[in-house]
C-alpha cells in the first residue's frame, strides 16, 4: 500500500490504458478493501489482456465464464460485465473525444484540484464534481460508476490530489 501511494496514488495520469486500468480496479474496489485489489493487481492486467480496449470490448460468453472461474482476480459477474461495457463506453468516447484523457480530464479543464485536508477523515467520499462526472459516464454506457467510485478513480489518477497536508507528497503535487 505504501508503495503504491508514494508513487502511483495521486498522480495526474493521462494514458489511457492506465486511466482504464485504474477505472478497472477502482470498479472491482467497490465493496472491498484497497489491499484485495492491489494484491490481485498483477492478475486483473494478465486477465484482461493487459487492458486492451479493443480485445476485452468483444468479450463474449466464454471470457466472462472463464473470468468467473478465475481466482486470481474478484470474481464477481456484474463487474465483469461492468469492465466489458466500461471498454466500449470508452472506445466510444476516443472516437468523439479523440482520447479517453481529454475526456475525463475536461471535467478539471485538464488540471488536478488541489486539496489541503489535515486529517484522512477530513476527505469526503464523494463530490458534486464526482456526481457530474458518474451521471455523465451513465449517459455514455459507462456501468458500476456512481459517485463514490468516480471520487477514488479521481483521487487515484491524479484529477484531485487529497495527500494529507502532513504528506510529502501534498506538497510536491502543487508544483
Amino acid at each position: 500500500m505504501r508503495l503504491y501511494h508514494d508513487t502511483e496514488w495521486g498522480r495526474p495520469e493521462h494514458n489511457d490504458q492506465k486511466l482504464f486500468e485504474f477505472l478497472v480496479l477502482d470498479t472491482f474496489q467497490a465493496g472491498l478493501s484497497w489491499s484485495i485489489i492491489l494484491s490481485k493487481r498483477k492478475n486483473f492486467k494478465k486477465v484482461f489482456n493487459n487492458y486492451n480496449l479493443s480485445k476485452i470490448a468483444k468479450y463474449g460468453r466464454g471470457e466472462i465464464n472463464q473470468l468467473l472461474k478465475d481466482t486470481g482476480i474478484v470474481r464477481n459477474k456484474l463487474k465483469i460485465l461492468a469492465t466489458i461495457e466500461n471498454a466500449k463506453a470508452i472506445l466510444a468516447v476516443q472516437k468523439e473525444f479523440g482520447s479517453y484523457d481529454k475526456y475525463i480530464w475536461s471535467f478539471q479543464n485538464g488540471k488536478p484540484q488541489h486539496n489541503s485536508y489535515k486529517r484522512v477523515g477530513d476527505i469526503p467520499t464523494y463530490t458534486n464534481k464526482a456526481e457530474e462526472i458518474s451521471r455523465d459516464m451513465k449517459q455514455r454506457g459507462f456501468r458500476f460508476i456512481g459517485p463514490t467510485t468516480i471520487y477514488a478513480y479521481m483521487q487515484g489518477v491524479g484529477m484531485v490530489n487529497d495527500h494529507i497536508t502532513s504528506c510529502f507528497l501534498h506538497k510536491r503535487r502543487r508544483r
